[in-house]
């Protein structure tokens, strides 16, 4: 079960079951008491004690998992403490104890250490202006929205508000003795906008900090410089004992050899093929034991020492010689290379004088060889490369434009980059007021807000927005006018829009992502209607209007393109749907918050038949998705997007995801998720073909069909339905009413199945398939 961003559906019952909260109850309780690591155990432990406060508050009635407000006595706009799936712990996040930051605001006012004490402190001169000295300064920090309640009581004062301070003191008042009101202090201010980054500096020192010798590496580097080389001497020391009977100074070095064993095996303990009796340097050893001690050998000991000298002779050559000495001196070089975490500790140390706080626009400084100097300070061979993998800890910290990170590989899904947008999207939505001290104020707002988790909520109910939260509605009055906003705003848009679509041209834009584009979107007053992903195990049906508006924004666009042809779709019925109801609504008589007509028609097309299940509801979702195309045709047709390298070349960046996803069902024993993935971005692909030119489409076709036979047998195989129909609908033809043609042999590709899907049923060449649900 999880939480979706502003649109949830409701389910027959009001509550929700405690299954999911109890699972993952049990699931916490066993890493916390089998996970080999004490770091995992530890969050383990928290999570068990969240898990427990859910159940005892759903229990207790004082928990509404399902409702804006699911605790009780906190009104919607209090950050809640909220777990997985949406769950509501019961605990307000700016709650709990005194931070270190408030009992030190306390000591330097002279009042008690309590929060009811500081929020009457920043009430009075002093405590204004020393919040008037950060908002001027800004050196301070927001973490939760909470924080900046106070921070805006004061703009309002020094600005004469005095009213409407007053009126959101008294909203504030009844929970000053337990949420944190003030923000907290800084070194230096915020960084600007122009860059983001995916890491503070600290975040990727702590990453360095935490790497530690690898049991393994370590383990071959003992092998490597101290085993091999003493196997070499035993090897030695025999090979002249079979040139004839040996003597007192062969028994001498046998005994010292003996010996070094014992020390070495002392102190290189992580390495113990040695110890095995069946090795060949283990029977050396004991041989040689034997006859240290003045034993003969017994027949099967010599045999054994017969085969053992042969075979390492064999394999290596004899010591000294050419093979042999190249070998060894390969082997020295590979153990000699410096450890990863000996040079991960250089780095740390590189960026250790950098600002822990944010980003850092240089990575290439941290990241060079290890200098001479280094090397006489550490013991790490001067030159020594630093290895990629202790590079991308580092990189993640560049501080640069979205673009850049994009393209150097720092945002490798569109869930990241929709983790880096709220610091821009804030910036736009901050640029309204015209007091600098205010922007920064509701810029470091908006960030924090964007850091609120997604409660779950039912009965179409929309999260918490910005604009409910009483210090921001309270300095909605000083903002500048639509129009000083509207340009920058549609900029951002179709500058996220195009970025995201470029980037990640076969995935579907995550509901993050979905927020702040409808966020820019309003405040560009596109009349865009953005809509999220619904999850399919608590839909029941419904849509709210906009789904209507986006699909109808599709049919401006699509009507009669590839697209509508390859998914069958009667964009005409849905243009006189959305125009009927929009006249509706118009004479004031639809005033409903579903648009019925739209999901019968999404139910329609999907089958369903009314019925009830993850699967059906996902069938149904999926046609939302292909009727609407999620999104795509509202940031063409509304944002004005036009993504290089065009809309062929993202086609070509599909199809070859689609050629990945179907390459992961070969052996899978959960194969529909990557069959979701192949058809979300064959469905993509479509939309990008329907955008090219005649030419362009031909040309993008003929390399589909090329590079598909470039691909394993099982990949083709699974696939030949999926091309064969993409063909026949290309070349004017049509699927029929089961989206199957030509005998069977060409299928429309969907994603969801109620039936087991028919990707998973193809019988692959060579082999019989096993069918797989």
């Amino acid at each position: 079960m999880n939480a979706n961003a502003d649109q949830q559906l409701p389910v027959p019952s009001p509550s929700v079951s405690p299954s999911y909260a109890a699972d993952r109850l049990a699931r916490a309780r066993r890493t916390a008491a089998t996970h080999p690591d004490t770091a995992t155990r530890e969050r383990a432990a928290t999570r068990i004690r969240k898990w427990q406060d859910v159940l005892s508050g759903m229990a207790r009635g004082t928990l509404s998992v399902g409702s804006r407000t699911p605790v009780a006595g906190l009104p919607a706009w209090v950050t809640p403490d909220v777990v997985t799936g949406g769950f509501a712990t019961g605990a307000a996040s700016a709650g709990g104890p005194l931070l270190p930051h408030e009992r030190e605001a306390a000591r330097e006012a002279g009042v008690p250490a309590t929060r009811a004490a500081l929020f009457a402190h920043c009430l009075t001169e002093d405590g204004l202006r020393g919040l008037w000295a950060l908002l001027d300064s800004g050196c301070y920090e927001v973490h939760l929205p909470e924080e900046a309640a106070l921070a805006t009581v004061a703009w309002l004062v020094r600005a004469g508000d005095f009213e409407v301070a007053a009126e959101l003191v008294g909203l504030l008042e009844p929970f000053a003795d337990r949420l944190r009101f003030t923000p907290r202090p800084a070194e230096r201010p915020a960084p600007g906008v122009d860059s983001v980054h995916r890491w503070t500096v600290g975040e990727a020192s702590a990453a360095l900090a935490r790497r530690r010798p690898k049991a393994a590496v370590e383990t071959q580097r003992e092998a490597l410089a101290v085993w091999r080389p003493f196997e070499d001497e035993l090897l030695t020391h025999r090979l002249e004992a079979r040139d004839g009977t040996p003597g007192p100074h062969w028994h001498a070095a046998g005994a010292a050899l003996l010996a070094r064993y014992g020390a070495l095996a002392a102190e290189h303990t992580r390495c113990t093929k040695h110890l095995d009796p069946k090795s060949n340097a283990a029977v050396l050893r004991r041989a040689l034991e034997e006859q240290v001690a003045g034993r003969a050998l017994t027949p099967r000991l010599g045999g054994l020492l017969e085969v053992a000298v042969t075979s390492m002779v064999a394999k290596r050559g004899l010591p000294g010689s050419a093979e042999h000495v190249r070998l060894r001196q390969v082997q020295a070089r590979q153990a000699g290379l410096p450890a990863h975490h000996a040079l991960a500790a250089l780095v740390l140390r590189r960026i250790s004088r950098l600002d822990q706080d944010g980003g850092t626009p240089d990575v290439e400084s941290p990241l060079v060889p290890v200098t001479a100097q280094e090397a006489r300070e550490t013991g790490l061979p001067a030159g020594a490369a630093i290895p990629p993998a202790i590079g991308a800890a580092v990189a993640g910290a560049l501080s640069a434009p979205l673009e850049v990170l994009v393209e150097r590989g720092v945002v490798p899904s569109a869930e990241v980059l929709a983790g880096l947008v709220p610091q821009l999207v804030a910036a736009v939505t901050a640029d309204r007021y015209a007091d600098a001290a205010l922007r920064t104020l509701v810029a470091a707002t908006y960030r924090a807000f964007r850091n609120r988790r997604s409660l779950l909520l039912l009965d179409l109910e929309h999260q918490v927005r910005i604009d409910e939260l009483p210090w921001i509605r309270a300095v909605s009055g000083h903002r500048g006018s639509r129009e000083d906003v509207q340009e920058p705003a549609h900029e951002a848009v179709r500058r996220l829009g195009e970025l995201a679509v470029r980037a990640f041209p076969a995935t579907l834009l995550p509901n993050p992502l979905v927020r702040e584009l409808a966020q820019l979107a309003g405040q560009a007053e596109l009349g865009a209607p953005f809509v999220e992903e619904l999850a399919a195990d608590i839909f029941t049906g419904s849509f709210t209007p906009k789904f209507l508006v986006a699909a109808r924004v599709a049919a401006e666009l699509l009507d009669g393109s590839l697209y509508a042809r390859y998914y069958g779709i009667d964009y005409a019925a849905v243009r006189r749907m959305a125009v009927a109801r929009a006249a509706d609504r118009a004479a004031g008589v639809n005033r409903a918050r579903t648009a019925p007509d739209f999901a019968r028609m999404c139910a329609d097309r999907a089958g369903s038949g009314g019925s009830w299940g993850t699967a059906a509801n996902g069938t149904v979702i999926e046609q939302a998705q292909i009727l609407t195309t999620h999104n795509l045709a509202t940031l063409v047709a509304r944002a004005g997007i036009a993504p290089l390298p065009g809309w062929a070349g993202l086609a070509d960046d599909c199809f070859d995801a689609v050629c990945r996803s179907v390459a992961r069902v070969e052996g899978n024993p959960r194969p529909l998720p990557a069959v979701k993935d192949a058809a979300y971005a064959w469905r993509q692909m479509l939309f990008h073909l329907s955008l090219c030119g005649e030419a362009d489409r031909r040309a993008a076709l003929a390399r589909i069909d090329a590079e598909a036979a470039l691909r394993p047998a099982h990949v083709r195989a699974r696939l030949a339905p999926a091309l064969a129909g993409l063909r026949l609908v290309a070349g004017g033809g049509t699927f029929g009413p089961d989206g199957t043609a030509d005998g069977g042999g060409a299928r429309r590709l969907l994603g969801w199945s109620t039936d087991g899907h028919w990707m998973c049923r193809v019988e692959v060449p060579g082999r019989q398939e096993v069918p797989r649900r």
